[in-house]
């Protein structure tokens, strides 16, 4: 595969680019063409797919203003004249506060919030529901700072699935983590989960 980029060349912030592939062993060739355009508050890109049937447009655009951020992608196949992905998300953050709310082809909805409750604690809840059917999912989960090397955090969700987690910072660069999920619903029919990681740092 071989690449042609050109950046902030035409306008400060604008880069093109220009990719070609070509598999011999099945003898499809494919192409390529990449825009986008970013600013302090603004990052919009359009690629565009090359296909024998047709292109395929695949659209982005983010938005920031004082701490708001409104997304938007999307997808569109000419071939068949249809839209095959459209999705839109909202957020808000702070120092203390994260909200964020998505849209994903107007059946699929999404909702979190975390939320710094002090130098300690931290808090968040999610909620994401499928029109057309009951599937609905919730979960709530914090995570307590026992010291500066060590801390704890607990989950559970609308299907009783309860997680818990224990991290511990060893020495500089090296955490331990033991973690669990446990099934509420079956709680003697076993598949319950437990873990442990080593998290390395150079």
């Amino acid at each position: 595969m071989s690449e042609i980029t050109i950046e902030d060349q035409l306008a400060k912030g604008l880069k093109l680019g220009l990719g070609l592939s070509f598999a011999p062993h099945t003898g499809k060739t494919s192409a390529k063409l990449k825009t986008s355009y970013k600013r302090d508050f603004v990052n919009v890109g359009c690629d565009l797919d090359f296909d024998k049937a047709g292109p395929t447009i695949h659209g982005a655009a983010v938005l920031a203003y004082e701490g708001w951020l409104a997304g938007y992608q999307m997808a569109f196949n000419t071939a068949k004249s249809k839209m095959i992905q459209n999705n839109f998300a909202l957020g808000f953050k702070n120092e203390d506060l994260k909200l964020l709310t998505s849209v994903n082809d107007g059946t699929e909805f999404s909702g979190s919030i975390y939320q710094t409750v002090n130098s300690n604690l931290e808090m968040a809840v999610q909620l994401a529901w499928t029109a057309g059917s009951n599937n609905t999912h919730f979960g709530i989960g914090a995570k307590y700072q026992m010291d500066k090397d060590a801390s704890i955090s607990a989950k559970v969700d609308n299907a009783c699935l309860v997680g818990v987690g224990y991290t511990q910072t060893l020495r500089p660069g090296v955490k331990l983590t033991l973690s669990g999920l446990i099934d509420g619903k079956n709680m003697n029919a076993g598949g319950h989960k437990l873990g442990i990681g080593f998290e390395l740092e150079a």
